[in-house]
C-alpha cells in the first residue's frame, strides 16, 4: 500500500499540473460529431490505423499497444497476487483460453521492441533526427521489464503448481517453467518486481517526454472532425480581455495546442513527408511541437502564476521554421495522434504578423496589394473580368437572378497569363455542355486565403465578410472555383461567416458531364502524370475526379507520392510570394514527375501551374505543365 500511496501522489500531483495548465489554455469547442469522434477512438487509436501507413513499424508499434491492452488484467491478478499468493480474478484468472492470449500478446510485446531496437539502432531513419531517443530507450526497457517480470511470474507459478488456470494454455510461460529454479521464491520476487515496475513506469511516464502514452486518445478524440483545410477564426467581436491575436506566448495557446504539445511522440513521420525539411530548409514540424511542449513545461508553473511569459517565437520555435511552412497538411495527415502543426505554425505567425508587424519582407506587397486592391497581384479591380472578354461569359449584375452556378475565377487565373488558360478551359467545357453559369467579374474580391496563411486574420476576415454578403446578395447557392486555395475558403472556411454554399471543383464537375455524356473526349496515347494538388487531395479529398479526366483523354502515369500522401509545389501558406531557402520544393516535385516518363504533367490548381512551370523552366526538364480542363478541351477539338 505504500509502494502506490507514493507512486499515487508523484503521479498524481504530475498530473495535476497538467490538468491545471490545459484549464489555463485559450477555450476551443470541440464537442461536435460526437459520432465521428467515436469513430476516429476505434479507428485510429484502437485501429492504429495512421501508424499502419507505415507497415513494418506500424505493426511494431500495434503490437505493443494491443498487447498491453489485451495484458492490462494481469496488472489486477498481479497487485491480488502479491497480497495473497493463492487469490486472483475471479473467473478471468482461471480462463485458460484469457492466459493462452496473455503469452501470445507478451511474445508480441517482446518481438515488437525488438523491432522497435532494430529500426532505432540499426536502421536509424532520419525522421528520428532530434527526438529524444535515450528517453525512448528507458520506455523500451521499462516494456521490456513489465512483459518480463510477468512471464517470470506465471513461469514461476507453474512450477510451483500454483496456476489457477490450465498451465498447457500458456504455451510460453509453461516453456520457462520448466527452467525456473525455487519457484516459490521467484514468485514472490516476480510479482513485486513486476508491480514495482509498472508504479516505476507510471511515476515516470507524466514526467517524460513520451506523456503521449496518456494522452494521445485525448487528442485523437479532440481533434478536426471538419474538413482538414479549415482553420480555427480569431474572434475579433469578443471583450479586449477574451481577444487573442495567435499564440505570442504559452498564454494564447488553446487548450487543444496544449494537449497537441503533450501528445507529441517524436515519431518523426511528420518530419518525414514535410517539403521544406526535404529540401533542406529549417522546419520541422516535429520540432516546432516538441519547442512548444518544452517551452510550456518550462514557464507552466510562472502562466499558472500569472507571471511574466517569454514570446514562442524565437524561443521555443524559431522565426524561420515558422516561415518556412507551406501549410501543405502533410504533417497533420501522418501524424499517428492527430497533432494539428498548421495551427500552431498560423497561430504563430497570427502574432508575429497581427502584434509586432514581423514577417519577411518580400510578403510585404503582396499583404498590402490584397488589403488594398483586392488581390494579391496589385492589379486593379477593374480588370478582374477581362480575361473572359470574347468568350461570351455572363457576369452577373446587382437585381439579376442568379444563375444555377457561379463560377468563382479566382485572383491567379483573373491576373496571370499562364493560370487563365484553364479558366479559358473552363468556361469552353461549360458552354459546350449546356451549364447554366455566371460569374461575378469585378464583384469578386480575393478570398483571403493568402492574407490569413501569412497571419493577417484581420484582413482574412474582412473580405470573407465581403464577399459573403455579395453572394448572399447575388442568391447563389452553388459555385464551382478552379483555385483549390478559393475552393477551401469558400467551402470550408466562410461558413464561419455565414457563407454557406455547395462549393465543388472544376474537375469535379468536369468529370460528373464526362460521366453524363455531355462532354464526349477522345482518348489519346500520350503518357500523363498528374500532379495532386495539396489543397484538393489533402484538404478537399478531391482525388478520384481529376484522374478520370486525365485517363479519359491519355494514359496515366502515377508519381510515387501522389493523392492525400503528394509533394507540394511549394505555393502554399503565401509562399507564391515569398523568397525561397534551401533547394526549390518546386524542382524537387518536377524531378519526380520526370522521373515517371511522363511528357505531360497535368495539374488542377492555377498555384501549381505557375510553381511548376517555374520548376521545369529553372531545372531544363521535358515536361509540358498544362491544367486538366485545357486537356480536356484539347481532347474535345482533336
Amino acid at each position: 500500500m505504500a509502494l502506490l500511496a507514493a507512486a499515487g501522489y508523484l503521479a498524481g500531483r504530475r498530473a495535476l499540473f497538467l490538468v491545471r495548465l490545459v484549464r489555463a489554455g485559450r477555450p476551443l469547442d470541440r464537442t461536435d460529431d460526437l459520432p465521428l469522434r467515436a469513430k476516429n477512438e476505434a479507428t485510429i487509436v484502437l485501429g492504429q490505423r495512421k501508424l499502419l501507413q507505415r507497415l513494418v513499424p506500424g505493426l511494431m508499434h500495434a503490437a505493443i499497444f494491443w498487447g498491453f491492452l489485451a495484458l492490462f488484467p494481469t496488472i489486477v491478478m498481479a497487485a491480488i497476487g502479491a497480497v495473497d499468493r493463492g487469490a486472483s480474478l475471479p473467473w478471468l484468472g482461471a480462463q485458460g483460453w484469457y492466459m493462452a492470449i496473455v503469452d501470445v500478446f507478451v511474445l508480441a510485446v517482446l518481438v515488437g521492441i525488438a523491432v522497435a531496437l532494430w529500426i532505432r539502432k540499426v536502421v536509424r531513419p532520419q525522421r528520428f533526427h532530434g527526438s529524444h531517443l535515450g528517453e525512448a530507450d528507458v520506455i523500451l526497457a521499462l516494456i521490456a521489464l513489465v512483459v518480463l517480470t510477468l512471464l517470470g511470474w506465471h513461469a514461476s507459478r507453474i512450477a510451483a503448481g500454483l496456476a489457477e488456470w490450465p498451465a498447457h494454455a500458456s504455451f510460453l510461460s509453461n516453456w520457462v517453467s520448466t527452467v525456473i529454479p525455487a519457484p516459490r521464491v521467484l514468485d514472490r520476487v516476480f510479482v513485486w518486481a513486476h508491480l514495482c515496475v509498472i508504479l516505476g513506469f507510471l511515476c515516470y511516464l507524466p514526467y517524460s517526454k513520451h506523456l503521449h502514452i496518456a494522452t494521445a486518445a485525448i487528442n485523437v478524440f479532440f481533434s478536426r472532425t471538419r474538413r482538414r483545410g479549415r482553420l480555427e477564426p480569431l474572434r475579433f467581436d469578443v471583450p479586449e480581455a477574451e481577444m487573442r491575436f495567435g499564440a505570442g506566448t504559452v498564454r494564447d495557446l488553446t487548450w487543444k495546442e496544449m494537449v497537441d504539445a503533450f501528445s507529441c511522440t517524436e515519431c518523426g513521420r511528420c518530419q518525414d513527408v514535410c517539403p521544406a525539411y526535404a529540401t533542406g530548409k529549417t522546419l520541422s514540424p516535429k520540432l516546432v511541437i516538441m519547442g512548444v511542449r518544452d517551452q510550456l513545461f518550462a514557464e507552466g508553473p510562472r502562466l499558472i502564476a500569472g507571471g511574466e511569459l517569454q514570446p514562442i517565437a524565437g524561443n521555443g520555435v524559431s522565426e524561420e521554421m515558422i516561415w518556412d511552412c507551406v501549410t501543405c497538411g502533410a504533417c497533420v495527415h501522418e501524424c499517428p495522434v492527430s497533432i494539428e502543426h498548421i495551427d500552431h505554425i498560423v497561430d504563430l505567425r497570427r502574432d508575429l504578423v497581427m502584434m509586432q508587424s514581423r514577417f519577411p519582407g518580400e510578403a510585404e506587397s503582396m499583404l498590402r496589394d490584397v488589403e488594398r486592391v483586392g488581390n494579391p497581384w496589385g492589379k486593379p479591380q477593374g480588370d478582374r473580368e477581362s480575361w473572359a472578354e470574347g468568350l461570351g461569359v455572363r457576369v452577373v449584375q446587382e437585381g439579376e437572378p442568379p444563375p444555377e452556378i457561379l463560377y468563382w475565377v479566382g485572383c491567379a487565373a483573373a491576373y496571370d497569363e499562364r493560370a487563365r488558360v484553364a479558366a479559358e478551359s473552363t468556361v469552353k467545357l461549360l458552354q459546350k455542355a449546356g451549364v447554366d453559369f455566371a460569374i461575378l467579374g469585378a464583384r469578386e474580391s480575393c478570398t483571403g486565403d493568402p492574407a490569413r496563411r501569412m497571419g493577417n486574420e484581420y484582413v482574412f476576415q474582412a473580405y470573407a465578410e465581403q464577399n459573403v454578403t455579395t453572394l448572399n446578395e447575388a442568391g447563389v447557392t452553388r459555385i464551382v472555383a478552379s483555385c483549390p486555395h478559393c475552393l477551401n475558403s469558400l467551402g470550408n472556411e466562410y461558413p464561419d461567416f455565414g457563407g454557406r454554399y455547395e462549393v465543388m471543383h472544376h474537375t469535379q464537375l468536369l468529370a460528373e458531364l464526362v460521366r453524363d455524356g455531355k462532354l464526349e473526349p477522345a482518348k489519346g496515347d500520350a503518357a500523363i502524370t498528374y500532379h495532386d494538388s495539396c489543397y484538393l487531395a489533402r484538404h478537399n479529398d478531391v482525388v478520384v475526379e481529376p484522374r478520370e479526366l486525365v485517363a479519359a483523354v491519355g494514359k496515366p502515369v502515377e508519381m510515387e507520392k501522389r493523392g492525400k500522401r503528394t509533394f507540394c509545389c511549394g505555393a502554399g501558406g503565401a509562399h507564391m510570394w515569398m523568397e525561397e531557402r534551401g533547394s526549390p520544393i518546386n524542382e524537387e516535385r518536377v524531378r519526380q514527375a520526370a522521373e515517371t516518363g511522363a511528357d505531360t504533367l497535368a495539374v488542377a490548381c492555377p498555384f501549381c501551374t505557375v510553381m511548376l512551370d517555374d520548376g521545369v523552366r529553372s531545372s531544363g526538364k521535358q515536361l509540358r505543365v498544362v491544367d486538366v480542363s485545357t486537356l480536356l478541351v484539347e481532347s474535345l477539338d482533336a
